[in-house]
């Protein structure tokens, strides 16, 4: 079978234009072309006037050698490779060795576990939260009500932060061993859509997640993997030889129990912060580490669809258009957008009482009025919040408390027009944009809950992202704060074989251990580390 890259096609080709491209780049008949496929479908919206669609295809052919031979010089016509996934070991038949632990039950933990599982070892997920049904529940309580449940909400339980995202599927992670395909293809069997193996940038939307979350758990469990919801650890027993060697040996739980363990995944998410202070205080090796911080802004989506697609905005095949954008500022520091949800909301993200976290979520239709993006900006320890491994965590909870206060303290959200902001006054009523956060937003101004770097560093991007999306800068967009949540401010290190650098049998893995960022990466590294937890228990 033969790829072909790069082949494109204007937007509102018809079906048989696919295959008529395919022949005229291979230099072949129509009858040489006996079936093919499309891997992935993409746009080229460059030139507003002319998109294209940009497509990857398998196809079979014939004389394939001598086309290949034809070929040997154009990087972009090459035998398909092997996108499927191999076990790297197998328990044996009857398995009844050393159960491993999984704790955390996100992206990381649930892959981490489905392959431990079908490499027939059984594994323990400890999960603080609450299954994914009742955890959404305790979710909108905070949304409609204002009523912060702590250890369920968007951040902890089944199915972890990405439950309440756009769910995006795409990654710039090196992925030469294609697990992310072996995500994908897992994510089809629980009930995804089809169209994530073929869409450059798929997603799936909250709803849809929610019953992919339970389907797997219904695997692992077929599989011999048990689930333990409402349980927190709150301490690691470690033991230390004559040599200074450490090693796990067990897990101190919130029920009162412990559980024996000695090859444990670390899948907890960024905002186990507890449970960092905990590993800390233990002597595990952590180090601080860079993240972002700023807010949430909103425009209709209609205004980014025009921007980006210009006469063709509105065009099924397109959907909802997305941006990412960024400006270097003349003080050295980088505004970006982060984790941009098309026809979405932003939601309240905290996990702790007296504090304001925003994130954004979209369902699978990305039919919401309103486009909302990350505008945040790159801080680092050595600069803004040097002290240790666990500075990064109190930076994060000074700004978050700030904005409950600015925000009326009851989990409003301080907001502001962009143009006020820039302008430097505060807000007091809307514009032509209405923000989509619940419980709602509080007009004030949000320097009252950002650091002055990041005020001027956003009032000097906005105008630059004008020109980049037209209306971007419209005065009656808003802003809310704060996002300080967009990845972990702490690296659990680890070494080549994915075990803690001074403890053995503590695999940290995925987002919070600061090896991720986003769905499909966090799942790929629970992949990873769950391979090399298993080399190490079945030798």
């Amino acid at each position: 079978m033969l790829r072909i890259n790069e082949l494109k096609l204007p937007l509102n080709h018809a079906a048989e234009d696919l295959s008529a491209a395919i022949c005229a780049r291979l230099g072949i008949e129509p009858t040489d072309l006996e079936r093919y496929q499309i891997f992935r479908r993409g746009n080229d919206a460059r030139k507003k006037h002319a998109i294209l669609l940009t497509y990857v295809v398998d196809c079979v052919v014939r004389n394939e050698t001598e086309i290949l031979a034809r070929f040997a010089e154009d990087q972009n016509v090459r035998s398909t490779p092997d996108t499927s996934y191999k076990f790297p070991v197998m328990a044996p038949a009857g398995w009844d060795g050393e159960r491993p632990v999984v704790i955390g039950a996100g992206p990381c933990g649930l892959l981490a576990a489905l392959i431990l599982a079908q490499m027939g070892l059984k594994p323990i997920i400890i999960e603080r939260g609450k299954a994914v049904r009742e955890r959404t529940k305790d979710t909108w309580g905070l949304w409609r009500r204002s009523v912060l449940t702590p250890e369920s909400n968007v951040q902890f339980g089944e199915g972890g932060a990405g439950t309440f995202s756009d769910g995006k599927l795409y990654s710039r992670i090196k992925d030469p061993r294609h697990l992310g395909r072996k995500v994908l293809v897992e994510f089809v069997k629980a009930g995804a859509p089809d169209d994530i193996l073929t869409e450059a940038h798929p997603h799936i939307g909250t709803f849809r997640l929610v019953t992919m979350v339970m389907s797997m758990r219904e695997t692992i469990e077929s599989l011999g993997g048990e689930y333990r919801f409402q349980t927190r650890v709150d301490d690691f027993e470690i033991e230390t030889d004559g040599q200074g060697n450490r090693q796990l040996v067990g897990l101190h739980l919130s029920d009162g129990s412990f559980q024996p363990a000695r090859h444990v995944i670390m899948a907890v998410g960024h905002s186990a912060r507890d449970t960092f202070h905990v590993l800390d205080d233990r002597g595990v090796h952590i180090e601080a580490k860079p993240f972002a911080i700023g807010v949430r802004i909103e425009h209709p989506q209609s205004w980014i669809d025009t921007a980006r697609y210009g006469p063709s905005a509105g065009n099924k095949i397109l959907g909802p258009a997305a941006y990412s954008i960024s400006h270097k500022c003349s003080n050295g520091r980088t505004v970006y957008s982060f984790c941009m949800c098309p026809g979405g909301r932003v939601v309240a993200a905290t996990s702790e009482e007296g504090r304001v976290v925003t994130n954004g979520m979209s369902q699978y239709s990305r039919a919401e009025f309103n486009a909302n993006s990350g505008l945040v900006v790159d801080i680092d320890p050595s600069r803004d919040y040097p002290g240790g491994p666990m500075a990064g965590i109190a930076f994060q909870r000074h700004w978050e408390s700030l904005a409950f206060e600015a925000g009326g303290a009851n989990y409003m959200a301080p907001g502001q027009k962009l143009g006020d902001f820039l302008a430097d006054q505060p807000s007091t009523e809307f514009g032509d944009v209405i923000p989509s956060y619940k419980p709602g937003v509080h007009l004030t101004e949000l320097k009252k809950c950002l650091p002055d770097f990041v005020i001027e560093s956003i009032r000097e991007a906005l105008p630059a992202f004008g020109r980049m999306v037209p209306g971007y800068d419209h005065p009656d967009v808003v802003m809310t704060g704060v996002e300080t949540r967009t990845s972990s401010p702490v690296r659990i290190t680890r070494g080549a074989d994915c075990q803690s650098l001074n403890t053995r049998g503590l695999y940290p893995a995925g987002e919070g251990a600061g090896y991720a960022g986003g769905i499909l990466s966090a799942a790929v590294d629970g992949i990873k580390v769950a391979e090399a937890l298993a080399a190490q228990l079945v030798k």
